[in-house]
């Protein structure tokens, strides 16, 4: 089982890479695609809608299939599929193509570890092993940052793009060998229960507006904005921008792992994700104010938002904690598909934001995005207050 999780958490890895990599990669494929921060800006959003929708059948497949088939057949296919058409990629358009792809394919690692951990581990234990995997996760954004403009650069982003299609080939290969499906739950007389059981579970519903817009920003920053940004505003090119997105991935890392344990050392879910994510408000008030405070104080701001900004594990074990065990994997999904599909929606919005904003000076257009993604989870925050504290 253990083995198995493991190359679940690399799935992971590889699906935190391909949510992020574009950043790194926007100057090269301004140049050989025509590929405009719009254009990249969809391909992202993309790449999070397309997870957020298969985040329903994925839940149905993790309650009746297991995580093993599950996970192993839309990494493989879909997943190495999709990054070998990027890296054959000769517009805009086979770009839009293959992140569709690779979101299909990364939608199921983490759920399926999550529906592992919902099975045999403690539900005590939920978000703290839920915040290391996202934290080891994490260092896919490690990896697309610095590493990737290196790669890039030295060996060509065609190349290196299709070596990590064999990849994740490889890895949904491992996938279906390796991971073992956990026991089902006890018969409760309740039967599988359906989408329907978990959404007549009042608690979660002043769970969700919060993640709906909690992960957008660290997502779209880092995911994206943080090349053009970087790139507009101070003429970094792709080795310095990779520094920054370094700097803010291991930022991300450090605050994945560190929201899990605190609910017990706090005793409250609720007020942890309440301080962090007005901490991470106020980070980005502060750059829409300041678009333009220098190279590495940027830096800090946006590293202090993937920092304030990783409460998604502590967000699931809020919600997970109201669901019986006959819906855990619907419950989970539902969950993710709410986080995962608002990151996609309001990284598409924030395209709009950008294009509707003044284009001089340069920083106009990210000073709006940076309000725009404040505004946005200052509003989850507020309904998020009124929700309903539990602890295992």
């Amino acid at each position: 089982m253990k083995l198995g999780i493991a190359f679940l958490v690399l799935g992971y890895v590889l699906s935190q890479f391909y949510r992020a990599f574009l950043a790194v990669l926007s100057p090269i494929l301004g140049q050989d695609l025509g590929a405009r921060a719009d254009d990249l800006a969809l391909s992202s959003g993309l790449w999070f809608l397309a997870f957020a929708l298969m985040q329903l059948p994925v839940g149905w497949a993790l309650d009746t299939l297991g995580p093993r088939r599950t996970s192993a057949w839309l990494l493989g296919a879909a997943g190495g599929g999709g990054a070998l058409v990027f890296a054959l990629a000769q517009s805009p358009l086979h770009l839009h193509i293959a992140m569709v792809l690779i979101g299909i394919g990364c939608s199921p690692v983490l759920m399926g570890a999550y529906y592992i951990f919902g099975r045999i581990y403690s539900a005590r234990a939920f978000a703290t092993l839920a915040g290391l995997v996202i934290g080891v996760g994490t260092l896919g954004n490690i990896l697309g940052a610095w590493p990737l403009a290196f790669a890039a650069e030295t060996f060509g982003w065609r190349e290196t793009v299709l070596a990590l299609a064999a990849v994740t080939l490889a890895t949904g290969l491992a996938l279906a060998f390796f991971v073992e499906d956990p026991p089902a739950p006890p018969d409760d007389g309740n039967g599988r229960g359906s989408l329907l059981d978990v959404l007549r579970i009042p608690a979660i519903w002043l769970i969700l507006p919060l993640l709906f817009v909690n992960y957008a920003p660290a997502a779209g920053l880092r995911g994206l904005w943080v090349g053009p940004y970087y790139a507009d505003v101070y003429g970094a090119g792709s080795v310095a921008i990779g520094h920054v997105t370094l700097l803010m991935a291991f930022a991300m890392v450090v605050g994945a792992v560190a929201y899990g344990p605190l609910d017990r050392i706090f005793g409250t879910r609720k007020g942890v994700a309440l301080v962090g994510n007005l901490l991470c408000a106020a980070c980005l008030i502060t750059l829409w104010a300041m678009p333009m405070p220098g190279f590495w104080t940027s830096a800090v701001l946006l590293s202090a938002v993937g920092l304030m900004g990783l409460s998604f594990p502590l967000l699931m074990a809020h919600g997970r904690s109201f669901f019986p065990p006959n819906v855990l994997g619907r419950g989970v999904t539902l969950l993710n598909l709410f986080s995962i599909g608002g990151a996609g929606l309001l990284q598409m919005f924030s395209a709009r934001v950008h294009a509707a904003a003044p284009a001089s000076p340069a920083e106009a257009p990210y000073a709006a995005i940076f309000l725009f993604f404040g505004l946005t989870l200052l509003a989850g925050i507020a309904v998020y207050a009124f929700s309903r504290d539990r602890v295992d």
